[in-house]
Parts: C-alpha cells; sequence; structure tokens
C-alpha cells in the first residue's frame, strides 16, 4: 500500500442549498450555502484518500482551482516517500516559490492545501486500516513530531519540547482511551440557535436538544442588541442554570462571528452577562490578536473567556494568540489550517500555554473530522475533560459513508478507517455546482445564476 505511486487527483464543487432555511446564519454570513471542495486522490493500486475544505457557497470555484494548481506537487508522489518526511511535503505544498506569493500560509491557497493535505491523512490511515485518532495515538511520537512544521513557531514550542509534552502524557493514555470508546468525547450543539431562526423555531429546537440530553449551548449573536437580549434570555430560561435532573451545570455560549469592534464588544458583552455565558466566540476581527487580547482583559471582571480560531490563518497566528493571552479558548479547524500538520502543532502549542481546546465544526463534514483531532488531544496530550467540549451541528452528516455518531451529546470514537472525509457518490453528484441535478433545478427557479459562480 505505502508504495502505491499517486496517478490522479480529481477534485469537486459540491454545495447545498442550506441558505433556503438559514441553516447556519449568523450576524456576518445571513446566507451560506454550505460546501466544500472534494478531493479524491487516486493511486496505482486499490487505495484512495478522500479528502476536503469548508467553504459557505460562492467562492468554492476558487478553492478548487487552487487545488487543481497545486495537484502537481503531489501527483508522481508515492504513499511512503510523503509520511517518511511528512514535515518537507507539507512545505512542500506551502513553499512553492510561486504559488506561496498567494498566501503564504493563508487564505484559498491554504484552503486547497488543507484539502489534498486531508486526502493524504485519509489515505495514510486507510492503509493502516485505522480510523485517523488511532494513527496518531498510536503513533511513536518521534514520528509524530516530524509531521509538523515548526517553521517560525519554535520560539513558542520547540521540537524536543514537544516531544516532552507527548512523552509526558503517556501517563493513563491506555485509561484514556478506553474511557472515550465507552463515553465519547463531550460535545456541544449550535444547531438550535442560528441568527435567521425565529424565536417559535428556536424554542422547538432548544425543547427538543434538551430532551435528548444536550447540556450545552451556543447562541448566534451581534446583529441587534436587543434581539440579543431577548434570543438569549429565551434560551436561558429554556435550559436553566442547571439540569436538576443530572445535577449538571448547563452550559451557554455566545458567538459573534467578527461582528464587532473592540469597544463595542466589551460593551456588547458586558450586557449580555447578565445571561453567563462561558466565552464569546469570535468578537471581532479573526486577524486581530491585540484586540482579542483587550477583550480578553476587560471581560475578566465579567468571567467571561473569549474563544477564537475557526478563521485564524496558520500556526503563526495561534502562537500570537496564545503568547498575548488574547484568548481562553483554542478552536481549531481541520479545514482552516494546514490539516493535521498544522493542527498538531496548534494542539501542543494549546498544551503547553495550558489553554483548553474546544474545535470549531458543523458546515459540511468538519464534525466528521474534527472528532478525530480532539480524541487524539484528549488521549494523548490534554488528558483533560475541564471546559473542553467539541462543537456538533446537525446537518448534512447523511452525506458521508462514516457519519458522525453522537450518543447522549458525546462523540463516539469513529472506527472505520481513514478521517471519515468519503462522502456519498450520489451525493457529489446531486450537488456538484452548477450541474447537479438539485442545482439546475434551483437556476432553472431562479431565471438566472446572478447569484451564483460557476
Amino acid at each position: 500500500m505505502f508504495k502505491s505511486k499517486i496517478v490522479k487527483l480529481v477534485v469537486n464543487d459540491v454545495r447545498f442549498p442550506t441558505s433556503l432555511e438559514q441553516h447556519g446564519s449568523d450576524a456576518m454570513h445571513s446566507d451560506p450555502d454550505y460546501s466544500v471542495a472534494y478531493v479524491v486522490v487516486e493511486t496505482d493500486a486499490d487505495l484512495k484518500g478522500y479528502g476536503l475544505t469548508f467553504t459557505v457557497g460562492r467562492g468554492t470555484e476558487i478553492v478548487v482551482c487552487a487545488v487543481e494548481a497545486l495537484s502537481s506537487l503531489v501527483i508522481g508522489k508515492t504513499l511512503e516517500e510523503i509520511v517518511t518526511d511528512f514535515s518537507a511535503f507539507y512545505r512542500l505544498l506551502t513553499s512553492d516559490g510561486q504559488m506561496r506569493w498567494i498566501g503564504p500560509e493563508k487564505g484559498v491557497i491554504h484552503l486547497a492545501t488543507a484539502a489534498i493535505l486531508n486526502a493524504i491523512w485519509d489515505m495514510w490511515a486507510r492503509a493502516e486500516s485505522k480510523p485517523l485518532w488511532k494513527l496518531l495515538v498510536d503513533m511513536d511520537p518521534r514520528k509524530l513530531i516530524r509531521c509538523i512544521d515548526f517553521r517560525y513557531i519554535t520560539d513558542a514550542l520547540t521540537e524536543q519540547e514537544a516531544l516532552d509534552i507527548l512523552e509526558k502524557a503517556k501517563a493513563g493514555k491506555e485509561e484514556r482511551e478506553e474511557q472515550m470508546l465507552k463515553e465519547g468525547y463531550p460535545a456541544y450543539t449550535t444547531s438550535c440557535a442560528w441568527l435567521g431562526y425565529s424565536d417559535e423555531q428556536l424554542s422547538q429546537l432548544c425543547s427538543a436538544a434538551l430532551a435528548e440530553g444536550w447540556t450545552r449551548f451556543k447562541v448566534k449573536v451581534g446583529a441587534d442588541l436587543q434581539d440579543d437580549i431577548r434570543r438569549c434570555s429565551l434560551i436561558r430560561k429554556m435550559i436553566g442554570p442547571e439540569n436538576t435532573l443530572v445535577l449538571i451545570l448547563v452550559v451557554l455560549m455566545i458567538d459573534a462571528n467578527q461582528r464587532w469592534n473592540v469597544g463595542e464588544a466589551v460593551s456588547w458583552i458586558t450586557t449580555l452577562a447578565e445571561f453567563r455565558p462561558l466565552w464569546i466566540e469570535e468578537p471581532t476581527s479573526p486577524d486581530d490578536i491585540l484586540g482579542h487580547a483587550a477583550i480578553s482583559k476587560a471581560l475578566v471582571p465579567l468571567g467571561i473567556g473569549v474563544a477564537t480560531g475557526e478563521q485564524c490563518h496558520n500556526r503563526v497566528m495561534f502562537k500570537q494568540f496564545l503568547q498575548a493571552s488574547a484568548l481562553q479558548f483554542v478552536q481549531i479547524d481541520s479545514c482552516r489550517v494546514g490539516s493535521v500538520n498544522e493542527n498538531l502543532a496548534i494542539l501542543l502549542m494549546a498544551a503547553k500555554f495550558k489553554v483548553p481546546v474546544c474545535p470549531h465544526a458543523g458546515g459540511v463534514g468538519l464534525c466528521e473530522l474534527v472528532q478525530h483531532l480532539i480524541l487524539f488531544d484528549y488521549i494523548s496530550l490534554s488528558a483533560s475533560l475541564n471546559n473542553r467540549m467539541c462543537e456538533y451541528v446537525d446537518h448534512l452528516h447523511e452525506h458521508f459513508r462514516s457519519p458522525t455518531v453522537i450518543k447522549n451529546a458525546h462523540y463516539m470514537p469513529p472506527t472505520d478507517p481513514g478521517f471519515s472525509c468519503e462522502m456519498l457518490d450520489e451525493s457529489v453528484q446531486k450537488y456538484g455546482f452548477p450541474h447537479g441535478d438539485v442545482w439546475r433545478s434551483i437556476l432553472k427557479q431562479k431565471g438566472s445564476q446572478d447569484n451564483f459562480s460557476e
């Protein structure tokens, strides 16, 4: 399997019309059509790798072009060549002498890099007949370190420090793995309170989630303060400060999706503090590290943390967020940065700085992918569940061959080999943009393609 040579890379633009029912709507993205640039890497043997990166509709075609531009760096390589020195392959993709100019390691070209690398990791896990989380958990720490590009972050984390963290976490590792297999990893839900949902819909979804055992809820905020007060009040009254049936705290988080200026954020959140949110997510520009630091400092007396990371470009930005104490919750994303390779660096830095990781998920396939990373984090790095949880959104899982399994509001560890990236062929065809059956029908009804990009 490892000698198999990559002979073909195919990428598809797959979009789901989630904007029609306001799924995914927030203060900055009012009409998202959840989408992916979906990659299939084929070899000259019976081995394939599947990967993706997440988008929200228009612009997916640009990511597809970027994947195609990078494909020449992948075709002709064997899996063995890649994984023997994975950090070198990562640097090959991210440091091309011409294409890095449109990054470097950020934006569209980095989303494309993530899609390709996700497919390579999926292929590696399949070759080992293991789910990705298990591949990582079982990997020798020195081999794991060789998957990471430490360039630009050694002032915060050296290779030796990373190795020491992994070695130290070996204590109790088997017990934590058994615990995850039995209980799963704690999740929180965002499905109840998208910004475009009516109060009636919000109430219905929240009631159903409570009945299913959910105790951690996130509410979208930021467009209108009075609306936010009403919606947060409604949710908090429904979920209560605690679940008296099981005597556990019921947690509320709020998410502004980058809506505010720094001063505006502090004022707005101060008004919402009465609803006791654990964190405010993405209060301002995702690039404003010092702005996040100022917000974090201002919110300390209120006992509210700052969470961010889903649109953080790369490991360098995470390094600076951590060094500046600009966040209290690290939100990794499986498709925004450079796949598993770069997320390993971020997880290790978070472990060193002792900041809990609470991954971003949802979208298309993000839950499927990031569950592997957070399982690895608990079993092999953090060894803690204190103030830690992984986002879950109940949309579009039916389009995957190995969909996420939630039990008692916990992610149950995947058992199928791979990175859980593979989509159903019929879904790729049906929702392919713009020629799939669904989009042909939608575009025909609209009578034009003015609002869509080919």
